[in-house]
This record gives structure tokens, C-alpha cells and sequence, in this order.
């Protein structure tokens, strides 16, 4: 009987111990998240539009955000994404459909810096907006074509373990001569 009692309070201490550690583990993701989140674009939003009437809570809608490239100044994205309402929605629980529209201009003269000219920096994230609260984003990617000389930007959503393979891709050709 005393055998019995000492392993069951090695297996409880052993549960207690791996939830600790899984606790761990995903608090130091969403660190990781918050560090690199800094160095992105923030959105601001233009607009919004309802597309269904919710009883309990916010209706469910389609944002229209703005953020300029963190690296190039003159270059700006517009952002439209789906945002789902109800009481989850309200309360931060609901995950957002990974339908998005993207649509980037040259909004000042634009200068670029010799690592993205390179391609170096290519597919590097200027934008990401969390969809859910479980480790899904919405995120602008940014890539450059030489021969072109045209900046492209490509949203997508993706979750820690898969993502979608729903896309929209925009395009800047650069004018040299910007007024």
C-alpha cells in the first residue's frame, strides 16, 4: 500500500512537472512572438464593413488596414482581411478565415537599401496581424525583382503547425523620378 501511494504521488508530481514545462514552452513562444512583432509594421485601420449580423456580440466584417514598409519609406500596403464577430470573436477567441485582399503603392520616393536591393532580404515579414489565439497570423512578405526593379508583396496566413495556401501577391514598380 505505501508502494502504491509513493507512485501515484511520483505520477502527480511527473503531470505537474510536464505541464509546467509545456507552460514554459509556450510562454517562451509567445515572447519569441512579442521580440520579433517589434521590429514589424503596425497596421492602422482605414475602414471596416459588416458582412453578417451577429445577435450576441460583434457582427463579423472585413478590415482595411494600412502599414508602410518598416524598410522603405514611399512604400505602403492596404491590407483587407476577414475578422470574425459573435461572443468569441468579441473576446479574442475566434479564429479568422485566412481570406485577404493586398494592394501596395509607391507613396514617396523610394530608396532602397543595398540588402534588399541584393535580394538578400527577400521574403522577409514586414507585416503580421494575429487571427486567433492559437498561434495563427496573417503576414506580408517582401521580395524584389532586379530586373523589373519592382518590390512585390505577398500576404498569406499561416498556423504553428500548417497553414493555408489562400494568397495575394502586389507589386511597386519603383519611379525613379517620384514627386
Amino acid at each position: 500500500m505505501f508502494n502504491m501511494m509513493s507512485h501515484n504521488k511520483r505520477s502527480v508530481g511527473l503531470k505537474t512537472n510536464r505541464s509546467a514545462a509545456v507552460f514554459a514552452c509556450l510562454f517562451a513562444l509567445a515572447s519569441l512572438f512579442m521580440v520579433t512583432s517589434a521590429s514589424l509594421a503596425n497596421g492602422e485601420q482605414i475602414g471596416e464593413v459588416r458582412t453578417k449580423f451577429k445577435v450576441l456580440g460583434a457582427n463579423d466584417k472585413i478590415v482595411i488596414e494600412a502599414f508602410d514598409d518598416p524598410d522603405i519609406p514611399g512604400a505602403t500596403c492596404y491590407l483587407s482581411r476577414a475578422k470574425t464577430g459573435g461572443i468569441s470573436g468579441s473576446i479574442g477567441l475566434a479564429e479568422d478565415t485566412s481570406d485577404a485582399s493586398l494592394a501596395c503603392r509607391q507613396t514617396g520616393k523610394i530608396t532602397l537599401p543595398e540588402n534588399i536591393r541584393s535580394g538578400k532580404e527577400d521574403g522577409e515579414r514586414v507585416f503580421r496581424k494575429s487571427t486567433s489565439i492559437l498561434f495563427k497570423t496573417m503576414q506580408v512578405v517582401r521580395f524584389y525583382d532586379e530586373k523589373r526593379h519592382t518590390l512585390i508583396y505577398l500576404t498569406y496566413s499561416n498556423k504553428l503547425v500548417d497553414g493555408s495556401p489562400k494568397n495575394a501577391v502586389s507589386a511597386i514598380p519603383i519611379i525613379e523620378n517620384w514627386k
